[in-house]
């Protein structure tokens, strides 16, 4: 089957992990698949090696100085659409709301639902959703949300997860070690400062857990973006300045280098405010590190009894500290075991068992 995958960046966003990792599941099944992506800024090839048995189409898309957001999302669409060639593919599965808006007819995975201002991005949102023939979420919740919202019932795929890289880097003391010696101790956060990754509460939480352990570092980690959250920033850091908080914002970390500050955490906090899946917080279980999350829907449908929840600042902060200090071997197990059930095999399987009926 000749499969085109696209996506919007080259970057190591969550979006991007998932299309490169179901592409080179898919190949390794025997499929020819194409992955279509943007090349932002002079970007030519992805955050990290792809196997060579899936084809890269990266589309060159410039820099403009002073480009809003909204007029960059339309010529984003523009000029992937003016270089895909759809022709020559049985299925084109488009895995955001830029690549969905490029094609004419595609299969769309709505990783999560977002509510936007911009008025480009509100429609391009929209459209993503209504115009794509086929969908495809990574979680029941997310599923339910399109069915409450626009009355379309997708298909639930649950994302894969690399687990054996985590569990590797688990036991890799060096690499470990190379990460605490920079950092002292941590509690880790993956993706960023940005609204949707619910960054203040954490800062607020951090500043509680020093009051009684001082030396302990929040360190964030990621954070590559196509929208500009830079009012959101001036917020974090004015706020962590009245607080007295010295957060560590290490921005995009190289790809071999992940696993180890992973695994070298005391405690991962995921408090987004929305998610479809949660990869980053699952590769964390796999690296067997505590987990704590916001409560939602989608988090407590993927983790279980496996992570700590809570929804408030004082909230995250109290969990938190209980995952630094308590040795709790049995929920570590459960992380494991949970993290290693998800594979990109089974993700691509059931992607395929989908393409069948739809071709």
């Amino acid at each position: 089957m000749r499969i085109a995958l696209l996506s919007y960046s080259t970057k190591p966003r969550g979006g991007v992990v998932h299309t490169l990792a179901l592409a080179e599941a898919l190949a390794e099944a025997g499929q020819d698949v194409t992955v279509w992506t943007l090349g932002r800024g002079g970007d030519a090839a992805f955050f990290r090696p792809v196997d060579p048995r899936v084809r890269l189409s990266i589309v060159p898309l410039p820099g403009r100085d002073g480009e809003g957001v909204g007029p960059r999302i339309l010529r984003s669409i523009a000029v992937l659409r003016d270089a895909f060639t759809p022709g020559e593919y049985d299925i084109v599965h488009a895995q955001d709301c830029i690549s969905a808006n490029a094609v004419e007819r595609c299969v769309r995975t709505v990783h999560h639902l977002d509510t936007f201002t911009t008025p480009e991005l509100a429609a391009c949102h929209e459209r993503a959703i209504v115009r794509p023939y086929a969908h495809v979420c990574v979680s029941a919740a997310v599923a339910e949300e399109v069915e409450r919202g626009w009355g379309i019932r997708p298909t639930v795929i649950p994302n894969g997860v690399d687990a054996d890289r985590f569990a590797r880097a688990a036991a890799d003391t060096a690499a470990i070690a190379r990460w605490r010696d920079r950092l002292g101790r941590y509690v880790l956060a993956v993706g960023g400062i940005e609204p949707r990754k619910g960054t203040l509460d954490l800062l607020e939480a951090y500043a509680r857990l020093r009051d009684t352990d001082p030396e302990l570092r929040l360190v964030i980690a990621g954070g590559e973006t196509l929208f500009d959250y830079r009012d959101y920033r001036e917020r974090f850091d004015k706020r962590a300045a009245e607080l007295g908080a010295d957060p560590v914002v290490l921005g995009p970390v190289p790809h071999d280098e992940l696993p180890a500050l992973v695994a070298g955490a005391g405690a991962f906090a995921f408090p987004s405010t929305k998610e479809g899946f949660g990869l980053a917080a699952m590769e964390a279980l796999a690296a067997g590190v505590p987990l704590v999350t916001r409560e939602l829907p989608v988090l407590r449908e993927v983790f279980g009894d496996v992570a700590r929840f809570s929804s408030t600042p004082e909230g995250f902060a109290a969990e938190l500290r209980a995952a630094l200090t308590g040795d709790d071997p049995e929920r570590r197990a459960a992380g494991r075991a949970l993290a290693a059930r998800y594979t990109w095999r089974a993700a691509a399987d059931a992607h395929l068992r989908l393409y069948r009926s739809l071709v």
